[in-house]
């Protein structure tokens, strides 16, 4: 069993549901959700490229999934994420734009968000001591040779690549993509995810996702509310 640490919608938001209905799953309810026809982009089209996103649900990475390390049990967990969330403060991320990363579509931030960095190295740090050493199987996992030297060092250190200065929230929408479908595909997400963006979003809570099994879709486990927040809510 894997757990992640993530930044995701309320399900009661309305970008939960955007988000839901982009990946065809929703992570709170584990259910399967119909494929919306956009403008450009058929139901059937967007199903299959969104496919390997459709497991991880919709979600943008804070701790990257880990293994709980020996003696530590998912109760000291979720005791470890309600107590960091008491004393970490609501904040906005300024604004989202779809944008490209390395061939895939995705949710970043538009512009700087010193605050969503600072949280996210925070996250890194304060649940280390919950994680079990990689494997040499899940080092190879993430093709070591591939990385920079930087990357390397931080999958060593803290079990993921991109933490730290090689962060980049992201929402992944799509897998790779070549043109013209990439063109074609932003196109219908800016339209699809109209209604969140160029606005300000609110994180007011760090989300507990869970791997059952090895290649099982995630799921969210429970959401601990930052504080002036209410009390953990289990999905």
């Amino acid at each position: 069993m894997r757990y992640g640490l993530y930044f995701a919608p309320s399900a009661d938001d309305a970008f939960h549901d955007l988000g839901a209905s982009w990946l065809g799953r929703d992570t709170a309810s584990g259910h399967a959700v119909e494929h919306p026809d956009l403008a450009g982009l058929g139901a059937s089209e967007l199903a299959e490229i969104t496919g390997p996103a459709r497991r991880y649900g919709f979600h943008a990475t804070l701790k990257a999934p880990f293994r709980l390390a020996a003696g530590v049990s998912e109760t000291d967990l979720v005791d470890a994420m309600e107590a960091f969330s008491a004393r970490s403060s609501v904040f906005e991320i300024p604004s989202l734009m779809v944008g490209r990363l390395e061939g895939f579509l995705a949710l970043v931030p538009e512009g700087s968000a010193p605050a969503l960095n600072a949280f996210a190295n925070s996250v890194v740090e304060a649940f280390e001591p919950l994680r079990a050493t990689l494997t040499d199987r899940e080092i190879e996992r993430r093709n070591p040779e591939s990385l920079t030297s930087g990357e390397l060092r931080n999958l060593m250190r803290w079990g993921y690549p991109y933490v730290f200065d090689h962060f980049r929230f992201h929402m992944t929408l799509s897998t790779r993509l070549s043109e013209p479908l990439t063109s074609r595909v932003e196109a219908a997400a800016r339209a699809h995810f109209a209604p969140v963006l160029a606005r300000p979003v609110a994180v007011r809570a760090l989300t507990l996702f869970v791997e059952p099994e090895p290649g099982a879709p995630f799921l969210i486990h429970s959401r601990a509310m930052l504080a002036s927040g209410q009390q953990r809510k289990t999905a």
